[in-house]
């Protein structure tokens, strides 16, 4: 039976014990008060599972290895709560993060709203991660009461171009998740799963510039843990090509060319990768005909482009 305004918070791991203890205690400690917590353990081999018997108040489920989707999925199964909120377990909510979202949530009857965060650095202290986002900044003067309410074309504009909200930031109702996050994405599983509650029907969405929450970093982060050409590979080609193929029947011709486009340019930019830094010819190659298959002037103006912001990068990082 769902309980309305109970939160249901998700939290799945994978041999993250030395660190789950701190996500687990900052849902604890969540001012708002009605909340259920589950942690999905992804079929870890360490610690986790003794962990998780000094926590009787929670909620612990074992599943074999399958991946975070897999293991999110598996949480919204044992939801209670007809609000729902992902938390990795190598992040922090701030007391407030609930209480906060929930509130602008319900009384505006919204279909999600999402927070921003300090960001750990590789080198140096945190940093306001959503303060020179360019894709939020054209609604950054609208700011009412710590809130931004986007109207929808704007929120399927921005959700074409980026994901904003990693899961840690968003809080959503449980009735506006379609089919839940999908299996077959390799990294940004939230991102498909708030595009295709988007694209399914007009939404209401906010977001806040106010810190709620920490995002720590270290080596197995699924985005921030790995180098640029998996995350070219991965997110920018075969879970951009999974989502074309998903919602080809809910974008518009437009809609359409903008992934096509960022398809085409992640191809052509992986293309340069093992060209120049792998010597993989033969990989450059399949991987620039793939691109040129699909639009050949296209392609053929991305390549110079690709080489100048490679130089343009490189150039900045000498200067810094």
């Amino acid at each position: 039976m769902e309980i309305k305004n109970l939160v249901t918070i998700i939290i799945p791991t994978y041999n993250r014990a030395s660190i789950l203890r701190d996500a687990i205690q900052s849902a604890l400690d969540q001012t708002y008060p009605n909340k259920q917590i589950i942690v999905i353990d992804d079929g870890s081999t360490d610690d986790t599972a003794e962990l998780l018997k000094g926590y009787p108040q929670i909620e612990y489920y074992y599943k074999k290895n399958g991946g975070q989707a897999s293991a999110r999925n598996l949480g919204l199964k044992h939801a209670k709560g007809s609000i729902i909120a992902s938390l990795d377990s190598d992040d922090i909510w701030y007391p407030e993060f609930l209480s906060k979202c929930v509130e602008k949530l319900e009384t505006e009857q919204l279909d999600f709203v999402f927070a921003n965060w300090d960001q750990d650095a590789k080198k140096g202290e945190s940093w306001n991660f959503l303060l020179n986002d360019p894709f939020l900044k054209p609604y950054l003067n609208r700011e009412s009461n710590h809130w931004i309410n986007l109207e929808y074309k704007e929120t399927r504009d921005l959700y074409l171009n980026a994901c904003p909200s990693p899961s840690s930031s968003v809080v959503l109702r449980k009735a506006s998740i379609v089919s839940g996050w999908d299996e077959e994405i390799n990294i940004g599983d939230d991102w498909c799963m708030y595009l295709e509650m988007i694209l399914s029907k007009e939404r209401k969405i906010a977001f806040t510039m106010e810190k709620l929450w920490h995002k720590r970093i270290d080596d197995i982060n699924i985005y921030d843990g790995r180098k640029w050409a998996e995350i070219l590979e991965f997110l920018y080609i075969a879970d951009l090509k999974r989502k074309m193929t998903r919602f080809q029947y809910q974008l518009n011709k437009v809609e359409l060319r903008i992934l096509q486009e960022r398809y085409m340019a992640s191809l052509v930019e992986l293309s340069k990768h093992n060209l120049i830094r792998e010597f993989r010819i033969f990989t450059s190659l399949n991987l620039l005909g793939k691109s040129l298959a699909i639009d050949i002037p296209y392609t053929l103006k991305a390549i110079p482009n690709v080489f100048m912001k490679g130089l343009q990068n490189k150039m900045k990082n000498n200067l810094s």
